[in-house]
Parts: structure tokens; sequence; C-alpha cells
């Protein structure tokens, strides 16, 4: 039996604090494949980096950090950002980044779970749009499908997977009641 996950806000101190296990599921993600932004090999160096900055981001306001979070270990198996910071004319508009979940704990609703943390987050912080890009045909695009997320495009040619050629991406919008 998988053991419980909760999902959780990081605060700025917890988010450079866990820097190191956030980092160990953005490079499992590479690693499986998944075209979020890096290419193969993802060494621990730059994935540091890049959660090093989510985390300096998330201490100006500018996002929110969910993961989740085996209940008993606390070991981190998913994590997904609400960006809040945007031009002065989107101010009711957030974008979602980096819905991550390790390889070994996919398959247990870990993210729908955490799409709607993020969705609940967006809201309490009185967004009414989200936005979203990924993968066409992937395994994410079905969950934001059944999460109610409505298909905007597809773009051809969009991004490289981990180990090169090209990959479409599907951009999707998700209007939310005012809180």
């Amino acid at each position: 039996m998988s053991e419980p996950i909760i999902i959780r806000h990081l605060s700025p101190q917890e988010s450079a604090e866990q820097v190191p296990a956030l980092s160990a599921v953005l490079i499992d993600c590479v690693e499986g494949g998944a075209s979020v932004s890096f290419m193969a090999p993802l060494t621990q160096e730059r994935a540091d980096a890049f959660w090093q900055g989510v985390a300096e981001g998330v201490a100006r306001g500018e996002r929110i950090l969910l993961v989740a979070q085996e209940e008993t270990s606390g070991r981190i198996v998913g994590t997904v950002q609400v960006v809040l910071k945007q031009p002065e004319n989107q101010p009711h508009r957030a974008d979602i980044a980096k819905m991550l979940v390790h390889g070994r704990a996919r398959k247990r609703g870990i993210g729908a779970a955490l799409m709607k943390a993020a969705e609940d987050a967006a809201r309490a912080a009185g967004k009414t749009v989200l936005v979203l890009d990924t993968v066409t045909g992937g395994d994410a695009e079905r969950l934001y499908e059944r999460a109610g997320w409505t298909r905007s495009g597809v773009i051809p040619n969009y991004a490289l997977w981990p180990k090169g050629g090209f990959c479409d991406t599907t951009v999707f919008y998700k209007q939310l009641p005012a809180g």
C-alpha cells in the first residue's frame, strides 16, 4: 500500500531548505523524458540553481510553491507552482508552472491533487484566469482535460524533448469563479 500524501504550501524559508528534494523530483522527470524546460542530462547544480530562483520568487511573493509529500517520511514526490507576478494589465491572471510528479509516485492521483491545490491557491490569491502549457499527447494533457481545463490550441515544434527532437505544446486555460 502506498504511503498517504499531503499537499501543502512551502514558506519562503522551506522553499530554500527543500531545494535538494525539489531538484531530485525535477531531475527524475527530465531523466524520464519530460519536456519541462531542461535538456538531459540535468545536473544537480543546474536543478538547484533553478529551485533557488523559485525560492527567491516565493520570498518576493511572486509565486506560490506547493508540494506533495509522503505523510510519514516527509519525502517530496511532486510539486507545482502558481506564478502570481503578471504584467500590470493582467492582475487577475496566474500561470501554472512545473507540475511535476516523481516517477515512483505516479498513478496515485498526486497530479490531480496538486492541480486542485494550485487552483485553490490561485483563487485565494484573487486570480480568476489560469493558463498553462504542456506537451501535446502526454499524460499531463489528459489530466488537465479531466480537471476541466479548456484547450486553447496547439503550437507545433514549441520545445525540445530532453534528449533532442521537437515536441508540440498544448495551451490550456481555466476560468475560476471570483473568490
